[in-house]
């Protein structure tokens, strides 16, 4: 199997499947599947879980080529990969939430017998949980609406795609601490 070289500019992509889009998919997929296949099996997952994982990750990459929506600045085996363990994260975290028993639930949050507080409020004690740089990070972005490359820069990293990762995992952090909630809990 001829190992897949990176094209830097999404452009190069988009003509590799111009040209011959079977044979371009093919390639991507034998080189990324063992590398899925390897991580879903050891996050409680099958074969299955993860021919379906890469399917979705290959279209999205394939939309975002051919839309010129993509420039990358890894292996595409990389770049599907993260994609793919994203994805798994997700459905692990659905398939907790929809087998755990109503005695097993996580303590929901009790209404308070006087005036409810701000929802805003709510949010915010959970945000200042996560400690001074995820605040920093999540509200620069989410509420004061900077870009990324600000954001990267303030809080000195590398590049833009760190600070990113950075956001994510301070966000799944959040999303975690309150997945007990229901959006009824923040009206």
């Amino acid at each position: 199997m001829q190992t897949l070289t990176c094209p830097v500019k999404a452009t190069n992509w988009r003509q590799a499947f111009i040209n011959n889009r079977e044979k371009t998919l093919t390639q991507i997929y034998a080189e990324t599947y063992p590398m899925v296949l390897h991580y879903v099996k050891q996050h409680n997952g099958t074969p299955e879980d993860a021919q379906d994982l890469l399917q979705e990750a290959i279209i999205l990459f394939y939309e975002k080529v051919v839309l010129n929506k993509l420039t990358l600045t890894a292996s595409v085996s990389t770049y599907l990969m993260s994609i793919c363990k994203n994805k798994w994260r997700q459905e692990l975290d659905k398939r907790r939430r929809q087998h755990q028993l109503p005695n097993e639930a996580a303590p929901r949050w009790e209404e308070p017998a006087t005036e409810p507080e701000n929802p805003t409020v709510i949010l915010l004690s959970f945000v200042n949980q996560l400690g001074k740089k995820c605040q920093d990070i999540l509200i620069a972005f989410y509420y004061l609406g900077e870009a990324m490359p600000r954001i990267a820069a303030q809080h000195q990293y590398r590049n833009v795609h760190t600070a990113t990762v950075q956001k994510f995992k301070c966000l799944e952090r959040l999303r975690k601490s309150l997945a007990a909630f229901t959006i009824n809990d923040f009206r």
